[in-house]
C-alpha cells in the first residue's frame, strides 16, 4: 500500500485548514495513497496561547470530521488527522484528539492524546484534558494494522510498545512539533527509534514552519527514511509492504526476545 503524510502551516481559520487538508488528501490520492496522515491540530492551530481551545473545539460529528469524511469517501482513502474535541461538562478544556476515517467515510475511531506537553515553557494541561492511559486507537487498513501516537507521545516508548503488542505494523504520528534548537533532530531521532525498536513502519505528519519543525517522514522497520518533507507544505508518499515487514521481523526478532511487558500507570 502507498501511504502519505501531508504537511502544511496551521492557522486559526478552521474552514481554510480543512480546505488545505482536503486539497492535500486529493493530491495524495492522485499519487496512489490509500492512507493519508495529517498533522496534530489539523483543524486549528494551538496559538495564541491565550486562546481557549474549548472555544474552537467540535464534537466528532462536527464540520471538521464531516468534511474529512466527505473527501475520504469520495476518494476511497483512509484519513488520520488531529482536531480539538469538545469535553462534555468542561468549558475550559478540550481533548487533543486524532480521528481515523475509513474509505467509506465512516469514523473508525478516535484517540485522545495521553501525554500533554508541559515543558519548554508550554503548558498544554492548562487548555487540554488528557486521554485515558487505557485507551488506544488501533485499526486495520488493507493488510496493515495501524496505531496512533500524537506528537509528545513519541517521547514515551512504552506507548508505542503497547501498540506493538496490539499487533500494529504502522505507527502514525500526527504532530505539531514546536520549532527550536535541536528540535527537528530530536523528532527524527525519536521517530526512527520508535520504528526500529518495534520493527514497524512509522508515518509522521508534522505541521509546517516557522512555528513548527515540519520534516514529515515515512520510516521503514530498519530505520530507512522512505520519504520526507522539509520546510515546505506538500505531500510525501511511500510504499509500505507487509512482505518487507515480515522480512525485517524475521531477520531482527527483537519483539520475540523481550523480557518485560508494558503496564499502564
Amino acid at each position: 500500500m502507498e501511504i502519505a503524510v501531508a504537511q502544511y502551516a496551521l492557522g486559526g481559520d478552521k474552514p481554510a485548514n480543512l480546505e488545505t487538508l482536503r486539497r492535500l488528501v486529493e493530491t495524495a490520492a492522485d499519487r496512489g495513497a490509500g492512507l493519508v496522515v495529517g498533522p496534530e491540530g489539523a483543524m486549528h492551530d494551538f496559538l495564541p496561547v491565550e486562546l481557549s481551545l474549548a472555544q474552537v473545539a467540535e464534537p466528532l460529528d462536527g464540520p471538521f470530521v464531516t468534511g474529512l469524511s466527505e473527501v475520504a469517501a469520495r476518494r476511497e482513502v483512509t484519513i488520520v488527522a488531529g482536531m480539538f474535541e469538545s469535553v462534555e461538562g468542561d468549558a475550559g478544556h478540550a481533548y487533543n484528539t486524532v480521528v481515523a476515517i475509513g474509505p467509506d467515510g465512516r469514523l473508525i475511531g478516535r484517540y485522545r492524546k495521553q501525554h500533554l506537553f508541559d515543558a519548554l515553557g508550554w503548558r498544554e494541561s492548562d487548555r487540554l484534558a488528557g486521554g485515558a492511559a487505557s485507551e488506544r486507537l488501533v485499526f486495520d487498513c488493507g493488510d496493515l494494522r495501524v496505531g496512533v501516537l500524537t506528537c509528545y507521545d513519541i517521547r514515551f516508548p512504552e506507548l508505542s510498545r503497547a501498540l506493538a503488542d496490539d499487533g500494529v505494523t504502522v505507527l502514525v504520528t500526527p504532530a505539531a512539533w514546536v520549532a527550536g534548537p535541536l528540535k527537528a533532530q530530536q523528532f527524527r531521532t525519536l521517530a526512527t527509534a520508535r520504528a526500529i525498536e518495534n520493527v514497524c513502519y512509522l508515518a509522521a505528519s508534522v505541521a509546517n514552519p516557522p512555528t513548527y519543525t515540519g520534516e514529515s517522514c515515512i520510516i521503514d522497520p530498519f530505520g530507512v527514511v522512505l520519504a520526507s518533507l522539509e520546510g515546505e507544505p506538500g505531500v510525501a508518499v511511500a510504499e509500505v509492504s507487509v512482505e518487507r515487514l515480515a522480512e525485517c521481523r524475521e531477520r531482527m526478532p527483537s519483539l520475540e526476545h523481550r523480557r518485560w511487558r508494558v503496564v499502564p500507570a
